[in-house]
């Protein structure tokens, strides 16, 4: 049995890690490239009216489930927004809220080591 690398994600209010594979860490980071376009997009007014941008959402299954959803057109940059993720499995879930810029910031972290 092989054992996952550990991502920890920093939370306002404390922080969770899970088992998570460099190949899942990549896919999500392409997701979170989509949508800090999107942010970019959904900021920049056209006419003092932005297009609507589609939502992110990020869903992975390995030792637990992880969903990651982010509405661009709510945020009015990058470095404000927030995401609200969901990480399960058949004994526990976890409702919260994560700035994107930290969660950004761990995944980067996570790639350096195990990418």
């Amino acid at each position: 049995m092989t054992i996952s690398p550990q991502l920890r994600l920093n939370l306002s209010e404390g922080s969770v890690s899970f088992g998570f594979s460099p190949e899942a860490a990549l896919s999500l980071k392409q997701a979170i490239l989509g949508l800090m376009d999107s942010l970019k997009q959904a900021a920049a007014k056209t006419g003092g009216k932005a297009t609507p941008q589609k939502p992110m959402e990020y869903r992975h299954t390995g030792d637990v489930f992880l969903e990651i959803f982010c509405n661009p057109n709510i945020w009015p940059s990058p470095f404000s927004a927030k995401v609200l993720i969901t990480l399960r499995d058949d004994r526990i879930r976890l409702n919260t809220e994560a700035e994107l810029t930290q969660v950004v910031e761990d995944l980067n972290q996570f790639l350096e080591q195990h990418g």
